[in-house]
């Protein structure tokens, strides 16, 4: 009688652009990106198709983006695996990361991870991005596979800082999202919003991010 149990996820091999963004922060990296391959899926966090893919579509997706990042307090909405804010945790040790989430399993996993990996420069909220009460006006606020721009728009705008930045990354469509947005820009007082690709000449599939200034 055959086994008919399912094959544990093959986690992708490390590319080697993984030293290039990542630095002398690859190691931290390294074992979050394990640790996520191998209880991701049973734990919902991602789907069956994602470890074969973890690295090049998610980590090295969201860690291009840390050069955009000031030294300062960053806020992370809808935080859920840790995608993009524990990645820019770890590659930005000199930036206070708030993760915001309001989902309590996902909550207890980003917990974990950041006692694990020794995270000092992290806390996590358990909230509705709408109702998160922060110890810190956020700089900058990021977002990742959240909603559409015109929705995001009222869960991170309000988290800035009045002249802070919005960092939402996006995809092939994003200036088509700013355009959609002009209603929500103006009612949120969130100007100069414009598509910025990172990772170009780095990664294989280069990062778009809607940058924008927060009531500046």
């Amino acid at each position: 009688m055959s086994d008919s149990s399912p094959a544990e996820p093959v986690l992708e091999e490390e590319p080697a652009e993984a030293a290039i963004v990542f630095g002398d922060r690859l190691d931290a990296i390294r074992r979050f990106t394990a640790n996520l391959a191998e209880h991701g899926e049973e734990r919902g966090l991602i789907g069956p198709l994602e470890p074969p893919r973890l690295w090049t579509r998610h980590i090295l997706n969201s860690g291009v983006v840390a050069p955009l990042l000031n030294a300062g307090y960053l806020g992370d909405v809808g935080s859920g695996a840790g995608l993009p804010g524990l990645v820019l945790a770890i590659a930005r040790p000199d930036v206070h990361v708030t993760l915001i989430e309001p989902m309590e399993r996902r909550v207890t996993w980003l917990s974990e991870q950041v006692s694990e990996l020794d995270l000092s420069n992290v806390s996590v909220v358990r909230a509705r991005a709408e109702e998160a009460v922060l110890e810190h006006p956020l700089d900058q606020v990021t977002a990742r596979a959240v909603s559409a721009l015109r929705k995001l728009l009222k869960l991170t705008a309000p988290l800035a800082r009045d002249g802070g930045e919005l960092l939402l990354m996006k995809g092939a469509n994003a200036q088509a999202e700013i355009d959609a947005a002009q209603k929500e820009l103006r009612k949120f007082e969130v100007s100069n919003a414009r598509v910025q690709v990172v990772g170009a000449g780095v990664i294989a599939e280069p990062t778009r991010v809607v940058r924008a200034d927060v009531r500046a």
